[in-house]
């Protein structure tokens, strides 16, 4: 039997229908699995219901700044990569983003291959720190494996 590669699930958060419809369009051919959000409170309950490596996230939404989505899901998620997307940019809000624990900031228009590259890096960035803590986990075992007597002691 092959072994599946799991593929990265991306979460679109947007109050704009279009602008879901064509994202989702446009990360489905790239082969992410999409969900999308109209606003932060769906954003939160699919968030809550469904693992997502990736939130594309709307800085204006109809029920929070998306902003107040971003600190909101650093507390309850804080592994997914999220990604303020702006048709309005200003450095105030790119500061507040960034204090909030934004991984990427896009203005809007988003272009298709930049978009992808940005997530791409990011999704590479998450997968490494993945990595990383499992070798932590792993040294961490064998270490205390090794003061509670069990296992080969080093010299």
């Amino acid at each position: 039997m092959v072994k599946r590669v799991r593929k990265a699930r991306i979460l679109i958060v947007d109050d704009d229908e279009n602008i879901r419809k064509t994202l989702s369009n446009i990360l489905e051919e790239k082969g992410f699995v999409v969900d999308a959000a109209r606003d932060g409170e769906e954003a939160i309950l699919k968030s809550k219901a469904n693992y997502y490596n990736l939130a594309l996230i709307d800085i204006r939404l109809p029920d929070m700044e998306g902003t107040e989505l971003l600190a909101k899901m650093n507390e309850t998620i804080p592994k997914m990569v999220k990604i303020i997307l702006t048709g309005y940019p200003s450095l105030e809000n790119a500061i507040e983003a960034v204090n909030k624990g934004a991984d990427g900031y896009i203005v809007k228009p988003i272009y298709p291959d930049k978009l992808h590259n940005i997530i791409e890096k990011q999704l590479e960035k998450q997968e490494e720190s993945k990595r990383y803590t499992e070798e932590k986990v792993v040294e961490f075992i064998k270490t205390r494996a090794r003061e509670l007597g069990h296992g080969p002691r080093s010299r």
